[in-house]
């Protein structure tokens, strides 16, 4: 029998032997799609090849893709682990032809490869065609009948038409598409999962009977955008076949989990858990972390990490539905990422990185499932209160705010509450958690600066053009007046956006200045805001100079510069998984918000700020030019995620150092930053992290306000600048050394009042009693008298008062005989005593403590003590 290695590699070498050259799998983090959040399927790669966008460098190719399928029309999530073929991350393997063969290689070589090389009965396999579709006006693919027929020695009777739902490939609503041919398996009656007395099994008849094997797709056509068909005038073949399903065949496996390529997995499940895996609903957890520890790695991997937004929160999602089914198994602590290691076992021949990058992994799995399991048995324990409540009430909806509460104050994703929800039959309120989510976006735009949300600029101008990358002044007209507000034709003031801050400065006329305190773009209007300083409001058409501040602008392109070599800095010693997540570049500072999973360590930080400096000694010149945005990419240019950009892009290069797109403004080298310095790291979210930095005169500033600082503190301890830490170190030993001589008296005063107090015992029912008020020094030392009137007693109870900075403080103490002879708790006297003083409390048997704040009646507390234990003994 086959490993799955064996298998992978057989298809990879027969399709070899045809011709094709093997191409390694892309990323699952897609490099030039913006439109896809994981690489989704195999054709994925070759996308622009489909749309002529790009030449094919062989004419036939043969690869096992990587693919997550996590959201979007192909996304599974949700049946994931409750029954055995669904996957989150999958291998499809896929043999291509780029206008080479069509038809009838591609029926030969899949007949060949599975009846010959893996030897599947012939007689279990049916292939199904393309039944045409009216509506098109595409007639039906006789072509691939007739193929199946001549090239193959397939029963005619086992191929089957379809129609488009199953047998007609599109990418998209334009665009490449074609008729397809499938291959599905006879795995016999035993297979088949459905229960109606009506149901027949059938290839596409909706039982497990009769799966899918492979998917030959012939893609002859161009959808335009008025929805007609035209022939291409090059064909292409596309074929896909999932992998954990072949092997599952070939192993003779009834469930996909059930291959060697998921045993080590289940195994250290098993070791960790000390549960026993199967194919039942016991099964389910093994199986949701068997699929969920694949998605994360190889994402992980390729570059992702788990945060806040796009692809970021899918792996959260899936790490905290893991954590989750963890808890299932008996899990309380972080264990997940010791699932790597085997994961590595399993897929690290054939996908080295694993292997390469597996400590790496564990290590950010670690990290974010140690964060979420702070919140997640609190969140559980809600949920169960919430559902247990709606469960006795006879209901069978769990409330959309409550869902929402288990979201923003737990971290639970939705889907995760979905599924605890059902497994107690329950559906979950969608509509209302929506509603939630919406009010907590309104509720967080209100706390926005909403000063220009209902500001209207009437003109007939098309719009104000910015001329502010060169040009730090231009004599303009205006094109629209308010006395707070000022439309230009053209303007060198830069409109707050990309985290810049705007410009200020002056606009000016004969018989006016206005001055320009904030600048926004509305719409294609850029708006100067602020007041007439002198003169009269200007009018309409009227002609200005509009000029910036120059100072606040290039300290400004200094750190909008160093943002950019940050970035790629922090890239270099961080990891391919850093990308910027947000920032704000002001005059005298800039913060830079970036994916990271933990504290960036000193040594790292250094590091990061030699190599920016690095690139500033050596005055790297900075250039800028719009271009196509595919072109941008193809030169490597990093671009934001999520981020939405138009077909033109404006890509700013640091010379043999670092491209991104951006546009904001930035220095013509890198020398005129001068030097930069990191002041602060800190983390901002689960998952991001944030660096402050200066440069410049900014750096100058800090730098003196820190040498003032270290002038000022050396002039307190008498020593010179250098020596300070030596001398704060000395003081910190004394302090612990006068420290530890005040604890020996206070101990010794503790004992002397203890002594005092022991001759003040009453007793009470034949219990021994200490009631009294004392002089403490703080509450430790009041714990520190209980304890030793504890145990000097032997046998006995003790009730002290301790009045400080206007509060009073109960202590009450029981010996441990007479919490087993009598009940008597600690807790429960301190409550009734401090009660009577306006107060409350409450702790262990042995030791409790309460507060209360009328002062005055302190004392009649502790006379009537003696009434309260008498009760209590009963």
């Amino acid at each position: 029998m086959m490993t799955s290695n064996e298998i992978r590699q057989s298809f990879l070498d027969f399709f070899a032997s045809k011709g094709h050259h093997i191409v390694p799998s892309a990323p699952v983090i897609p490099q030039n799609d913006p439109t896809l959040i994981f690489t989704n399927a195999g054709m994925n790669q070759f996308k622009d090849i489909f749309l002529g966008a790009a030449r094919a460098e062989h004419p036939r190719v043969v690869d096992s893709q990587k693919c997550i399928r996590v959201s979007g029309k192909h996304n599974d999530l949700e049946q994931v682990g409750r029954d055995t073929y669904h996957h989150t991350f999958f291998e499809m393997l896929g043999n291509w032809s780029f206008g080479d063969y069509f038809k009838a290689e591609a029926i030969e070589w899949a007949w060949e490869l599975l009846t010959e090389v893996w030897q599947l009965p012939k007689d279990r396999l049916w292939a199904t065609v393309f039944a045409g579709d009216p509506i098109d006006h595409v007639e039906a693919d006789d072509e691939a009948a007739a193929m199946w027929k001549k090239h193959t020695d397939i029963n005619p009777a086992q191929i089957l038409r379809f129609g488009k739902k199953d047998n007609f490939w599109e990418m998209g609503d334009t665009g490449p598409c074609g008729p397809c041919s499938e291959i599905h398996l006879d795995r016999g009656p035993d297979f088949c999962d459905q229960r109606s007395p009506d149901h027949v099994c059938a290839v596409n008849g909706g039982c497990a009977r009769y799966i899918e094997l492979w998917n030959l797709v012939f893609i002859q056509y161009n959808r335009n955008e008025n929805g007609e068909l035209r022939m291409l005038p090059a064909k292409h073949v596309d074929t896909g076949a999932g992998f954990e399903r072949i092997c599952s065949i070939l192993q003779r496996k009834s469930s996909n989990y059930d291959i060697d390529l998921f045993q080590p997995i289940i195994v250290e499940i098993s070791r960790l858990t000390g549960k026993s895996y199967s194919d039942g609903e016991a099964g389910v957890p093994f199986r949701v972390l068997c699929d969920h520890i694949r998605s994360l790695s190889f994402a992980i991997a390729d570059g992702a990490i788990p945060g806040n937004e796009g692809r970021g929160y899918v792996l959260r999602r899936l790490l905290r539905r893991a954590a989750r089914f963890g808890r299932v198994l008996g899990m309380q602590e972080p264990f997940i990422h010791q699932l790597v290691a085997p994961l590595a076992v399993s897929m690290g021949d054939a996908y080295p990185e694993i292997r390469q990058r597996q400590e790496y992994i564990s290590r950010v799995l670690h990290a974010e499932e140690e964060g979420f399991g702070r919140t997640l048995d609190r969140g559980i324990e809600i949920f169960e209160t919430k559902a247990n409540q709606i469960l006795a009430k006879g209901q069978t909806v769990f409330p959309g705010i409550d869902a929402f509460v288990l979201h923003d104050t737990y971290g639970f994703p939705l889907d995760l509450t979905q599924l605890m929800a059902e497994e107690k039959q329950l559906s979950v309120d969608v509509t209302g958690f929506d509603q939630e989510m919406e009010r907590q976006r309104e509720r967080s735009s209100k706390t926005q600066d909403n000063k220009y949300a209902t500001i209207e600029i009437v003109t007939h101008e098309n719009g104000s053009q910015f001329v502010g990358y060169e040009q730090d002044q231009v004599e303009t007209v205006t094109i629209h007046v308010e006395p707070d507000k000022i439309v230009l034709k053209h303007t060198p003031f830069y409109a707050e956006s990309g985290g810049q801050v705007a410009d200020t400065g002056l606009i000016s006329g004969k018989e006016f200045t206005f001055q320009v305190s904030d600048t926004r773009k509305l719409g294609e209007h850029i708006v100067h805001f602020g007041r007439i300083v002198q003169g009269r409001t200007p009018g309409a058409v009227e002609t200005v100079l509009a000029e910036i501040d120059r100072a606040k602008r290039r300290a400004t392109e200094r750190n909008h510069t160093v943002t950019h070599l940050t970035h790629k800095a922090l890239r270099t010693v961080l990891g391919d998984h850093v990308h910027q997540s947000g920032s704000w570049v002001g005059p005298q500072q800039m913060r830079f918000d970036f994916s990271h999973f933990e504290k960036v360590a000193a040594a790292q930080l250094r590091q990061i700020e030699d190599i920016v400096n690095e690139q500033i000694q050596t005055n790297r010149l900075v250039s800028w030019q719009e271009m196509p945005l595919e072109q941008a990419r193809a030169m490597g240019a990093m671009a934001l995620f999520g981020e939405k950009y138009g077909e033109r892009v404006r890509m700013v290069e640091v010379a043999g150092f670092s491209r991104e797109l951006c546009g904001g403004t930035h220095v013509r080298a890198t020398g005129e930053i001068g030097v930069f310095a990191i002041t602060a790291e800190s983390a901002v979210a689960a998952g991001i992290r944030r660096i402050e930095c200066a440069t410049g005169t900014g750096f100058i500033d800090l730098y003196r306000s820190q040498q003032d600082g270290v002038n000022e503190s050396a002039a307190l301890l008498g020593c010179r600048p250098d020596e300070i830490g030596e001398r704060v170190r000395r003081l910190i030993e004394e302090r612990k050394m006068l420290e530890q001589e005040l604890r020996k008296l206070r101990q010794q005063s503790a004992a002397g009042e203890t002594d005092d107090l022991l001759a003040r015992i009453q007793t009470v029912r034949g219990v021994s009693l200490i009631a009294a008020q004392v002089q403490a020094a703080g509450i430790d030392e009041l714990r520190q008298m209980g304890d030793l009137l504890r145990e000097k007693m032997k046998s006995g109870v003790a009730v002290l008062a301790l009045i400080m900075d206007n509060k009073a403080n109960f202590l009450c103490v029981v010996s441990k005989d007479l919490i087993e002879s009598k009940k008597l708790k600690a807790g429960e006297i301190v409550k009734r005593v401090a009660a009577l003083a306006g107060g409350s409390g409450g702790g262990k048997p042995h030791m409790a403590l309460a507060g209360a704040k009328e002062i005055a009646k302190v004392a009649s507390a502790l006379q009537q003590t003696p009434e309260i234990l008498t009760e209590m003994i009963g």
